[in-house]
């Protein structure tokens, strides 16, 4: 309920560009921003929870830190399938939307009570869930023939394992107090808010994303 409020609270026109090759690369950069800080993230929220002797969130938290490992190498591997030297691209992109996530991950860490990091995660598993098979399947027609390049996003859908951490974040949440829940609730609310809201300034071009691109792509091709 607090996602789709937040979705007709935002409920934009404002509509992103044509995905295109190029632009995809632009969007495993931000996949891999977000794989990339998760584990960490979770370990020092764990820290806190166990902290203050909230075991089930701690419990939670550290399950959640390696679950999440090693996701932001496959978005490198898919990158590099793209025909680009993956980690200079990474620290050379990154994309707007990502870095607002990640900075508001990392608020609600270290946070003198991080229980609204519950809320963060539940939401981007939750709206990555939407995203099935099909869609996929559309992603990787527009890609050149014979790049690997969805590994990422298949384990962040509908056909990965976030279905199951959903449930499983259901049922942790539904053990919370009544004062927990509601902050989760809130915290799903303003994720949300983040996720759906375009970018304040135009979306980068492809031409502007080419050049940025340009001086790391490599000079075979990889088949990965």
């Amino acid at each position: 309920m607090a996602i789709a409020s937040a979705w007709y609270t935002v409920k934009s026109d404002h509509r992103p560009p044509a995905l295109t090759p190029i632009r995809w690369v632009w969007r495993l950069a931000g996949l891999y921003h977000l794989c990339h800080s998760t584990p960490q993230l979770m370990e020092e929220a764990a820290q806190h929870f166990a902290s203050a002797d909230r075991q089930s969130l701690a419990q939670w938290a550290l399950k959640k830190a390696k679950e999440e490992a090693g996701h932001d190498q496959l978005a490198l591997l898919d990158i590099q399938s793209m025909g680009y030297e993956a980690q200079a691209v990474v620290e050379a992109l990154v994309p707007p939307a990502a870095k607002a996530l990640v900075d508001h991950f990392t608020r609600t860490v270290q946070n003198s009570d991080p229980i609204d990091c519950v809320g963060y995660s539940y939401t981007a598993e939750r709206l990555a869930i939407c995203r099935g098979l099909e869609y996929i399947q559309r992603i990787e027609v527009l890609l050149p023939s014979g790049k690997n390049a969805t590994r990422c996003l298949g384990v962040h859908s509908a056909i990965g394992t976030d279905v199951e951490h959903v449930e499983e974040a259901v049922e942790m949440i539904a053990e919370l107090t009544p004062n927990e829940q509601t902050r989760v609730a809130k915290a799903c609310y303003q994720a949300a808010l983040l996720r759906f809201s375009p970018p304040v300034k135009d979306y980068i071009s492809d031409e502007e994303i080419q050049n940025v691109l340009k001086p790391f792509k490599l000079l075979e091709p990889i088949n990965n």
